[in-house]
């Protein structure tokens, strides 16, 4: 059963308004406020100057960038918080505008919610150049999975594995993080080509060129090549595809793997009544604004998991920080 939640006036209107706080974080990194003051502080003037952008929306935004506690305004000058600085800054190697970016991105979408629920499809939106949306894209995923992965990688056990298919990779960071954590694991990061040039510089960064290949391919529609494999990671793949189109690939994916290899799904996993976590029922909107997809619950995963023929399936216990988890089985 759904939790009862007590809503006041004053929460749907901050709900209703909750993009405004959205829309002024991701101006501030399409501007590149927080890189340009990053370690120092700055008149309005000044910044001004550095972004060359209008005095007048500039103040009201820096303002209110302030009021959220991104910026620190003492007197006539602003500098970043320290959240803003390690984190929305260019000059910073957690820089986390590349996601923020995306979601900017996606925006146009998400207001056209009402007309995707009428019509159950996807409605045309502002296009920002094809390169630009991917570089976003892919970047912010790797920038999030490096939050998550070396702490991911540390928990699960892969002793004795070796060879890890990292379906539809992108970046790599996955494969990364789990051949660090196992120094006898090699792995394979399986994806389109236009994913490639990223994930071998992002490997190359990590000085694992001689363990980690690319194999290019759309998994939906070739076979997957470079097994048989002991391991395989599907992250935030099966959201992105409809149900009919998940179980096929899991089930292709089984065929790649040794027997007794283990198969593992990383997504944003409802529970069963598919009311929560949150994110992962919000997230499942984001899906129908812009394709077939959507969060699918636990056991949903692991129907498709014993259609396919895998045995043994458990819940791991970790949750990411917007509440991913993990379902694995053995083939």
């Amino acid at each position: 059963m759904t939790k009862q939640k007590e809503w006041t006036i004053g929460e749907l209107l901050s709900t209703s308004t909750a993009y405004w706080r959205g829309c002024a974080l991701q101006a501030g990194v399409r501007l590149g406020v927080f890189t340009a003051l990053d370690n120092t502080r700055l008149k309005l003037s000044d910044l001004t100057l550095k972004l060359q952008s209008n005095e007048r929306g500039t103040e009201l935004l820096v303002n209110a960038l302030s009021s959220m506690g991104l910026l620190v305004k003492e007197f006539e000058y602003y500098s970043n918080s320290a959240a803003a600085r390690d984190l929305l800054s260019q000059k910073s190697s957690r820089y986390m505008g590349h996601i923020i970016l995306h979601h900017h991105h996606i925006l146009d979408g998400w207001a056209q919610l009402d007309e995707v629920v009428k019509t159950g499809y996807p409605v045309k939106v502002r296009s920002y150049g094809e390169e630009t949306e991917r570089e976003s894209f892919l970047m912010g995923m790797f920038n999030l999975a490096m939050g998550v992965a070396p702490q991911l990688a540390s928990q699960i056990n892969l002793k004795g594995r070796k060879l890890l298919l990292d379906l539809g990779g992108g970046p790599g960071t996955y494969a990364i993080h789990f051949c660090l954590a196992n120094p006898e694991l090699e792995a394979v990061i399986y994806d389109r080509q236009t994913t490639e040039p990223f994930a071998r510089e992002t490997v190359e960064k990590f000085d694992l060129t001689n363990r980690i290949k690319f194999e290019k391919g759309d998994f939906n529609l070739d076979p997957i090549s470079g097994g048989p494999y002991d391991v395989a990671w599907l992250s935030h793949i099966l959201h992105s595809n409809g149900p009919d189109e998940c179980q096929a690939l899991i089930n292709k994916t089984v065929t790649s793997i040794k027997p007794g290899g283990l198969i593992m799904v990383h997504d944003f996993i409802l529970d069963n009544s598919k009311t929560a976590p949150e994110f992962a029922a919000l997230f499942s909107l984001n899906m129908l604004i812009h394709n077939p997809g959507r969060s699918y619950s636990e056991e949903e995963i692991a129907a498709m998991f014993e259609k396919a023929g895998v045995s043994d399936i458990q819940r791991h216990p970790f949750r990411g920080p917007n509440d991913s988890s993990i379902l694995c089985g053995i083939v």
